[in-house]
């Protein structure tokens, strides 16, 4: 009988030494009938999914050679011992993942036919950031280890001015839950065929990993009520909910939020091979219609007109960036991407988001796939404010340019320090570059025409609070400050409104209005 030793992707450096580049390797042991070491004799057949086919990659013969290239399904004979052998096979670098079956195939000298033995034991092949030639690649140790052999990590929330952190173990090592993940890619739609390329496994995860419309793994919940669940807070690791979606073989677990969609996320693509890391954007815009801008609309007298006003900007907001190159893009594009298994808004017709290039979202280049108008207006869209006219269309009166995509946040490579970087989603705020990304992106949404009419910008509003500003409990004490920046005086009417908002950006209700009648003389504040 044949006994498979099955190589998981947590291994030391040197264990990885001498490995060939453009190889996932695994290793087996067979005893029992004499084995002839003739290649011609000898070979495999590895086979994945219910219909393996050779021209799909997913019915594979390999051969046995004395020298192995790379870039081939090919095994050695690396060691006998009696009628024991030990084989090295070695793999194409963007050979499908997955788990695979195995027969064996002897063609004995004297003739006779052939005879194959089915084995009841799987091997599983993941990607391998290791491996110069795998497009999961990551050319740096100590980010490795970070992004794929780490096992517990950081995940952050609050506000910008008050950011908290949550402990999180993602435990993509423990027991059971490599088997949770390959069962995952075997629940989704996607075939077996397109699971070598990890642009197409990464969307498939962050759709599998919500249960809005294909009965993933976690269903969300903001209502506030969590009786017949688990409240999202109360989660403080992904094994628990990978084990309980497996054993009760694909039945959504509730509940989650961002957060937990995330931390679940960094699991499954660390389980396999993938570089992640969890991120956290403060002032996270939702844009709902593809603007690229978060609108917020108010009739003739300048109070909100609610059902318009879908967008929302919420306190925080966490996804994944996961590492990869993009052969699909053009050359720059690789590297850090967006993904966001969160269900907020569909992707053709269905509830996922990304991989979307991080490089193109900083230069505005919301035309490449998948889904960078959403990450982008997400850390990037201007505020603006529409007025409806008598006539009933709406003209734009105020724009706040600095409202959203504030201290995007991940943990730091090998402490529990938080790393800032902003700088990777977008240019310094105000910057020309920033403008420019902002009036690119633009034009491919649906209100291409928003930045084509300058406005008068001579009286500015900003609203001031000392310290980190508001605490539970306490009075909120801040200053609106109205400047002149013009060379003439100004008649102005300020608008204020204070109201509930949860952190998602809906509002609950408002606790106080008022109208202000302020002259400005020139460059006055």
């Amino acid at each position: 009988m044949i006994k498979l030793l099955i190589l998981q992707p947590k291994v030391t450096n040197n264990s990885k030494k001498g490995q060939r580049c453009g190889q996932k390797e695994a290793i087996c042991r067979e005893k029992g009938n004499k084995c002839y070491l003739l290649a011609k004799l000898f070979s495999f057949i590895w086979f994945l999914g219910p219909l393996p086919m050779v021209s799909k990659s997913t019915h594979v013969i390999i051969p046995l050679v004395q020298q192995p290239k790379d870039g081939h399904w090919e095994a050695k004979i690396i060691e006998q011992n009696g009628n024991k052998i030990k084989l090295s096979v070695n793999s194409p670098p963007k050979a499908v993942i997955g788990l695979y079956g195995l027969s064996v195939v002897t063609n004995p000298l004297k003739g006779e036919g052939s005879t194959t033995y089915n084995s009841a034991k799987n091997i599983t092949l993941l990607f391998n950031p290791w491996c110069e030639d795998d497009p999961v690649f990551l050319d740096d140790e100590e980010q490795r280890k970070e992004y794929v052999l780490n096992d517990t990590g950081r995940l952050y929330y609050g506000t910008e001015k008050q950011i908290g952190a949550r402990t999180w173990n993602f435990g993509q090592f423990h027991e059971g839950m490599l088997d949770a993940c390959l069962f995952i890619l075997e629940k989704s739609d996607m075939p077996p065929s397109g699971r070598g390329d990890p642009v197409n496994v990464v969307r498939v995860i962050s759709a599998m990993i919500n249960a809005q419309d294909d009965f993933g793994v976690l269903v969300g919940n903001w209502s506030g009520d969590y009786t017949d669940g688990v409240s999202p807070s109360a989660w403080s690791s992904s094994v628990e909910i990978l084990r309980k979606y497996h054993s009760t073989n694909g039945t959504p677990v509730s509940y989650g939020q961002c957060w937990v969609f995330s931390g679940i996320t960094t699991t499954v693509l660390r389980c396999l091979g993938i570089p992640a890391r969890s991120v956290t954007n403060f002032q996270s815009a939702h844009d709902t219609d593809v603007s690229l801008t978060t609108d917020v609309y108010f009739d003739e007298d300048l109070d909100p007109i609610d059902y318009l006003n879908s967008d929302s900007v919420w306190n925080f907001h966490v996804w994944n960036d996961c590492w990869m190159a993009r052969p699909d893009l053009p050359p720059g594009h690789g590297g850090w991407q967006a993904v966001d298994a969160t269900p907020q808004e569909t992707s053709q017709g269905t509830f996922c988001c990304g991989p979307a290039s991080v490089n193109a979202i900083r230069c505005g280049h919301v035309y490449l796939k998948h889904d960078a108008p959403f990450v982008f207006a997400e850390v990037n869209s201007d505020k603006i404010y529409w007025q409806r006219n008598r006539d009933g269309t709406f003209s734009q009166f105020h724009m706040e340019k600095k409202a959203v995509g504030h201290q995007i946040s991940t943990k730091a490579v090998g402490s529990d320090e938080r790393a800032d970087i902003t700088h990777l989603y977008k240019h310094p705020e105000g910057s020309e570059e920033e403008r420019i990304a902002v009036e690119t992106a633009s034009r491919y949404g649906s209100k291409p025409e928003v930045y084509a009419v300058p406005m008068a910008e001579d009286v500015s509003v900003e609203v001031l609070m000392e310290g980190e500003g508001p605490r539970m409990g306490a009075d909120a004490q801040l200053n609106i400050v109205v400047t002149n920046m013009s060379s003439e005086p100004r008649q102005t009417t300020l608008h204020s409104q204070a109201a509930v908002m949860y952190y998602t950006g809906v509002l609950k209700g408002a606790l106080k209005k008022e109208q202000i009648a302020v002259e400005l003389l020139p460059n006055e504040g």
